[in-house]
């Protein structure tokens, strides 16, 4: 994991570049029935939802990708556990959905490839009210409390786990955080956050176990040097910022 386009990073909003051509994010079939079982499951590392191949993103990239799967990464009850970062802010959570370029018979064979793989990440912070899209995961998680553990859940709307804008993102080349960390990876990660109750933050912090049966916290890869890459914005964050300055 020593290469030098590695994830994640720290995103200084006052040196994006802003991309017009970066158009906004379109998902299909991210919507599933309540009779499509999808496994969740605790690999020691994070709590991770497999999802069908039905789910792709086409529109935002060059090419078309599908979904494989999505998990968590958090904190502690004493700090915060997002993986990038944005302008030195660490957020509470984030998450990512994992997607193939679709020219790739798999997920394995397309991540060794350059363009072969694209994620999107959001944050999520504390808000004042029960989300109902990640209660479909955070409501099963007692039954994986153990590395290995896994539990089939009913389909949801997918899409709710992330913003609702698609709109808004910061895009760069990167790497997958955690090995073989291939820098493979066109990540896009939302400028919205979403927002879980304070209890919904702790039943994920708290409930389940890592492969030495300790408390699974902190589960983040601290950022990486950019090494002179680009982060390009799909918004002026240079307005962003002349808001804010009284």
């Amino acid at each position: 994991c020593a290469g030098t386009v590695q994830s994640p990073i720290n995103i200084d909003t006052s040196k994006t570049f802003f991309s017009p051509q970066l158009r906004p994010i379109q998902l299909s079939g991210y919507s599933l029935p309540v009779n499509e079982k999808l496994k969740l499951r605790n690999n020691g590392h994070t709590v991770l939802l497999e999802l069908p191949e039905s789910l792709a993103i086409t529109g935002g990239y060059a090419q078309q990708y599908r979904a494989v799967q999505l998990h968590l990464h958090w904190g502690s009850p004493s700090g915060p556990g997002s993986e990038h970062t944005v302008n030195g802010r660490r957020f509470a959570m984030e998450i990512h959905v994992v997607h193939y370029n679709t020219k790739y018979d798999s997920f394995k064979e397309a991540m060794v490839h350059s363009d072969g793989l694209a994620v999107l990440g959001a944050f999520l912070e504390v808000g004042p009210r029960e989300n109902p899209y990640y209660q479909e995961i955070l409501q099963h998680l007692y039954k994986i409390q153990r590395e290995g553990e896994e539990v089939l859940v009913p389909g949801f709307n997918i899409a709710g786990l992330l913003p609702a804008n698609l709109k808004f993102y910061f895009h760069y080349n990167g790497s997958l955080t955690t090995p073989p960390c291939y820098q493979t990876v066109k990540w896009t990660v939302f400028n919205q956050t979403m927002l879980l109750s304070r209890d919904q933050m702790s039943t994920l912090v708290k409930t389940l176990k890592n492969d030495d049966n300790k408390p699974l916290q902190n589960n983040y890869r601290l950022v990486q040097d950019l090494n002179g890459r680009r982060v390009l914005s799909s918004f002026q964050t240079t307005f962003y910022l002349a808001k804010h300055i009284p």
